[in-house]
């Protein structure tokens, strides 16, 4: 085989032997030990694992929020952990999205300008960002909302705007941790069916933590936790 007609496609985020460590009082508590975990370009993954376990914790390493105790996180195929915090930061703007289980959306601001804002951030002109604000609520099928305020929007409202706000600026990786934990069931379903819709329409990879096995199902592939490692689950039947 010709060596010059080979690509190499990098994985959207890999976790090398990470460590995470926390002091308890005197005593060391361990969250991550080893964990090993890679997500290909266009993969979606779900992270079911109890309370407690470190599911936010894993979700914090790999949108560089916080930095392991040992191991390397790396993005696209860049390692990140000698990175300044200026660099970091730069990267989780431009390749990593973040929906929460609370939408986290600024009380002062229309669904709109909530939306808007990331990009406006990342020097978009105003009316392309206006216009890509527009057209991802439309496509969250809340476009008639978009000059509420947080307060006049449901909870299921609320997080679809979210979603539409952590997608703005065309991230190669999505990171959700319970993002309808907070929701009544059948608007849980709704908005996950909703945020998987627009992840597969978007090319986008994805990790998403949930105790739902319904929601976890409709995913690529399942993972866990166990002992501080990232461990594959089969993936529950639909």
């Amino acid at each position: 085989m010709n060596r010059e007609n080979v690509v190499t496609t990098a994985l959207a985020l890999e976790l090398v032997g990470v460590e995470r460590h926390f002091l308890q009082g005197e005593r060391q508590l361990t969250i991550l030990s080893g964990a090993d975990f890679a997500l290909r370009p266009g993969e979606t993954v779900a992270l079911v694992a109890p309370s407690g376990t470190g599911k936010s914790t894993l979700l914090q390493l790999a949108g560089l929020l916080e930095q392991p105790d040992g191991g390397e996180v790396m993005i696209g195929g860049r390692a990140c952990g000698l990175l300044s915090d200026d660099e970091r930061t730069a990267i989780r703007r431009s390749e990593i999205g973040f929906v929460y289980q609370f939408h986290h959306l600024l009380p002062e601001f229309s669904a709109l300008e909530n939306i808007m804002m990331p990009q406006l951030i990342a020097g978009l002109p105003k009316a392309e960002a206006a216009e890509r604000a527009s057209q991802l609520l439309e496509y969250m099928r809340i476009g008639h909302r978009a000059d509420h305020r947080p307060a006049e929007l449901s909870g299921g409202e609320q997080q679809r705007v979210a979603i539409a706000r952590a997608v703005a600026n065309a991230p190669s990786v999505l990171l959700a941790d319970e993002p309808t934990g907070n929701l009544d069931p059948e608007t849980a379903g709704y908005v996950f069916e909703a945020l998987e819709a627009l992840v597969r329409q978007s090319g986008l990879s994805a990790v998403i933590a949930t105790h739902n096995h319904e929601l976890a199902a409709m995913l690529d592939r399942c993972v866990t936790l166990a002992d501080g490692k990232v461990v594959d689950l089969p993936k529950p039947a639909l």
